[in-house]
């Protein structure tokens, strides 16, 4: 049985990449202005954040249950028996429930959908992991297995820089950001129970980081060889300069550099920076 591997926007695998895989990509949505933009297809994050910067915080949207119906349709006529997708977490999106949707009404084709239960590239290492288990013949069993046994050992960390950019989309009080921008509070993220929640504050982006860095350190040393993926908004000389610190720390582990795309940089906003990893 052929199985295709699909996923959504918000992983922010580069279409190279996509293309080489076979992984096919739903869009999520963001409207600015009154135009709504596809990610990744119709909208860059670099341009993006060119388009918001100190405007209305943008709206966010899920892609529509006839997107994924669509998609499976013709994966059926292309012959594969099954479809495997991958979507962000469940808790901060109705990706998942519109992907199951579509797929209770899929004909001529399985479909298994599997909550990444969180975003951005540690989406994308799953559906890059899948892809090169079905290209090796994998079918979907062996893979969802597999998916399954690879959330044991992910975990990722965010920083946020812009405490008014959380304040503007509701996430913290006008008292809340001004204090935090004062004492230069710069919040750590992360996922549980597949929504983002408060990790640790610290003081001073510097701090921060190195902060994030020494979670990395306490899972290579628990779980061995990792493949870690930097993430960023709208910097990217600063993510190319903290790989190479990390590499140099960490040779056994196999970075690479991402971003946050439109969707996710709406919630996040330019300057935050994240560090994500699994067991290889």
């Amino acid at each position: 049985m052929k199985t295709a591997i699909v996923t959504d926007s918000t992983a922010y695998l580069p279409e190279p990449l996509r293309n080489e895989l076979g992984i096919r990509m739903i869009p999520l949505s963001v409207t600015i202005d009154g135009t709504t933009y596809e990610e990744e297809s119709e909208l860059s994050g670099g341009r993006f954040y060119d388009m918001v910067r100190g405007g209305e915080l943008p709206k966010t949207s899920q892609p529509p249950v006839g997107m994924f119906a669509e998609c499976y349709r013709e994966l059926a006529e292309e012959g594969y028996g099954a479809a495997i997708v991958v979507t962000l977490s469940s808790g901060i999106s109705g990706t998942y429930a519109s992907a199951m949707q579509a797929g209770n009404l899929a004909e001529g084709i399985e479909v298994r959908v599997f909550d990444s239960e969180i975003s951005c590239m540690m989406q994308g290492f799953y559906a890059v992991r899948a892809a090169k288990m079905a290209l090796a013949g994998a079918g979907p069993d062996e893979i969802m297995e597999e998916l399954a046994g690879m959330q044991k050992t992910m975990d990722a960390y965010f920083m946020v820089d812009d405490l008014g950019h959380l304040q503007r989309g509701g996430r913290l009080s006008g008292a809340q950001a001004l204090i935090g921008g004062l004492l230069q509070v710069k919040p750590l993220l992360h996922f549980k129970d597949k929504v983002i929640v408060p990790f640790e504050k610290i003081r001073t982006r510097k701090k921060a980081m190195a902060r994030i860095e020494q979670l990395l350190g306490m899972a290579v040393e628990a779980e061995g060889p990792l493949e870690a993926a930097i993430i960023h908004a709208n910097r990217p000389e600063e993510a190319e300069a903290w790989r190479e610190t990390l590499q140099d720390k960490y040779p056994d582990v196999d970075f690479t550099i991402s971003y946050f795309g439109p969707v996710i940089g709406t919630h996040l906003g330019e300057g935050s920076m994240g560090l994500g990893w699994v067991k290889k």
